[in-house]
């Protein structure tokens, strides 16, 4: 099965999209270094300001008829081969493709509330390609709106991004709390945690540390981090020229964080597949 990897968070700011482009890049170089059959990575936008889709594919025109507005739209029969028709190839790589974001998706998901069914409208069209793909990377909204319910019904690995400044327990939990939620609501067996990312670190501020040291001595969240990504200004660099911070700087901190990240998550994916 593939592995669908969701980020969410429902606080903004904290390297969803970043993260996310950066991921799904990670894993077309990483299968192709280690000669994988398959080395395509779908990364699908649901967030309608549309920050992946930007940075991957230069544009942020996507409309009714080409981006993941037109697959919600779409009846149940016609929207496996409206969702192949909307993806488009990354300008970064020809292996990662992009189910793109539109403006439109604030319009759908006014219109979906109370549909039956609609938390599975993302989710039931992309079983039938998510073969295609060696992986599936999602970026969502930072809210707990309909469109991050979708994003996560149709998951596997829910990832958490967040900055130090916002590693309160509280929250985090409620977050785990939600997630748990969909599972068992809308019968996701597969659905989990995929682990907790720390972003935008900052080692020299003595609240980083503490907070950090906290996440890891926390008897639930400890065991849930996954990665911890630096403060690196190649990051805003390379998201402010449309680039993955892999090609801007390879040997910038954050390019080797991402990398030991990826290796991380495929690491589970073979594991998941052997199983």
């Amino acid at each position: 099965m593939t592995r669908v990897f969701a980020l969410t968070n429902h606080k903004g700011g904290v390297g969803k999209s970043t993260s996310a482009t950066n991921i799904a890049f990670g894993m077309v170089g990483l299968l192709r270094r280690v000669g994988a059959p398959n080395n395509r990575v779908l990364l699908i936008d649901t967030d309608s300001q549309g920050h992946a889709t930007l940075v991957t594919t230069g544009r942020n025109d996507f409309g009714t008829d080409d981006s993941l507005y037109s697959v919600l739209m779409a009846d149940r029969q016609t929207a496996p081969q409206v969702l192949a028709n909307a993806i488009v190839q990354s300008h970064w790589d020809f292996d990662l493709h992009v189910l793109p974001a539109s403006a439109l998706l604030e319009g759908a998901e006014r219109e979906m509330m109370g549909v039956a069914g609609a938390p599975y409208r993302l989710a039931d069209p992309l079983s039938k390609l998510a073969g295609h793909y060696a992986a599936i990377v999602i970026d969502t909204r930072p809210s707990f709106s309909l469109m991050t319910e979708m994003a996560l019904v149709a998951a596997t690995d829910a990832l958490i991004p967040v900055e130090p400044r916002y590693l309160e327990t509280v929250g985090l939990l409620s977050v785990l709390s939600k997630i748990n939620d969909i599972r068992e609501g809308w019968r996701r067996p597969e659905l989990r945690v995929g682990g907790i990312l720390v972003t935008k670190m900052d080692t020299r501020v003595r609240g980083h540390r503490h907070l950090l040291d906290e996440l890891k001595n926390h008897n639930i969240l400890g065991k849930m981090l996954c990665g911890v990504i630096p403060a690196n200004e190649a990051v805003s660099y390379a998201h402010r020229d449309h680039q993955n911070v892999f090609s801007y700087d390879p040997k910038a901190p954050a390019s080797k964080a991402y990398a030991q990240l990826v290796g991380t998550l495929m690491r589970r994916l073979v594991a998941s597949v052997a199983t």
